[in-house]
């Protein structure tokens, strides 16, 4: 069965940490989803045996980032499957993850390294050993020889860290996936509890000191957090908080058909699409603004004034994922049939 906690100080809902401390769950209501997963690269794998446990934002009193890191696996054949967070209908839910023969549902969560919404593509068990796939682990062959090479058919890198409610990922569980709830599972082992709680007591791993790019965004083992081998965050991007931030309207390319009502049937189709997103852009914008005028009145917190601001981001985010959406519909709606071509990628998380 999945194990579903409302929140855990260590999100670990069968282990104790040490023999001497265990930590309560904690039931709030959180309204808003965790940041956008961070850009970082893997560590290179310390031995043979070892797998990835991808990183994930936990929560105390806000959002903070559990690095990456490999751990090795407490039995042959048993893999990870990641923890995630859902929509549970009237807040977000972590799922912890856990250890079993074979990889159960993680919310469709992209988060690389072979973890790419669905299963695991960076290795697999075989006679007693693990084998990884160099096309996804950062692996010295000079001390594991266990490897083969196998290419991923990869369309696009999503870094959305959550399942359902606004702005979240809408995937749902396979018939396999749902199989592979219900058998044995092995929760998280100690040193992944111990790695958990070192990420909630260091300050800067919280989002709101480092704006979702964490100093430690993965380890080479558990609990290294001064090792020199921690790999930070990349700084991405600065992504926009407010619609009035967003670049101009993409205006496409004029068409050229050879027909010319057709390319004015297209180009009144561009001026009504555009005029349409610059209204939702102005709604949302206003929208945005009164709530910050209300928080002004209030004399909120900093604590709530962030929270509100990432939800701005999150807003803003999703309305300019639909208008690319719509950019990208009038294209294919443009080209001739047989003439579009796909690319997949690979690569980091």
């Amino acid at each position: 069965m999945r194990i579903r906690t409302v929140l855990s100080l260590l999100f670990a809902g069968s282990i104790l940490f040490l023999s001497t401390a265990s930590f309560a769950q904690v039931s709030v209501s959180i309204r808003i989803g965790p940041p956008p997963l961070p850009i970082y690269e893997q560590p290179v794998c310390p031995d043979d045996g070892y797998i990835w446990t991808p990183g994930y934002w936990g929560w105390n009193d806000g959002y903070y980032w559990v690095p990456g890191t490999w751990v090795l696996a407490p039995e042959v054949g048993l893999l990870w499957t990641p923890g995630y967070w859902g929509w549970g209908g009237n807040s977000f839910i972590f799922n912890e993850g856990y250890w079993g023969p074979s990889v159960g549902f993680y919310g469709g969560i992209d988060y690389g390294f072979g973890y790419f919404g669905h299963g695991y593509e960076g290795g697999r068990w075989q006679n007693g050993h693990f084998f990884y796939n160099r096309r996804l682990n950062n692996v010295n062959v000079n001390v594991i020889h266990n490897v083969y090479n196998a290419g991923v058919n990869r369309t696009a890198v999503d870094r959305v860290s959550f399942n359902g409610g606004n702005g979240g990922l809408n995937a749902r569980a396979t018939t396999q996936e749902e199989a592979t709830g219900r058998t044995r599972h092995i929760p998280p082992a100690v040193s992944q509890t111990q790695h958990a709680l070192a990420a909630r007591n260091d300050p800067q791993q919280r989002f709101s000191t480092n704006s979702g790019a964490p100093p430690v965004a993965a380890t080479p083992v558990p609990g290294a957090f001064k090792d020199r081998a921690v790999v930070p965050a990349r700084q991405p991007a600065a992504a926009a908080v407010h619609p009035n931030e967003l670049p101009p309207i993409q205006r496409s390319a004029s068409p050229d058909t050879g027909n010319p009502k057709v390319d004015q049937k297209y180009q009144k189709q561009q001026e009504n699409r555009i005029a349409q997103q610059t209204q939702d852009r102005q709604k949302l914008q206003q929208k945005q603004d009164q709530e910050h005028q209300q928080l002004a009145k209030q004399q909120a917190d900093q604590g709530r004034m962030q929270q509100v601001e990432q939800r701005h981001q999150q807003q803003t985010q999703q309305l300019q994922q639909n208008h690319t959406q719509q950019i990208q519909q009038v294209q294919r709606a443009k080209q001739p049939s047989g003439g579009g071509r796909s690319r997949g990628n690979g690569g980091e998380r």
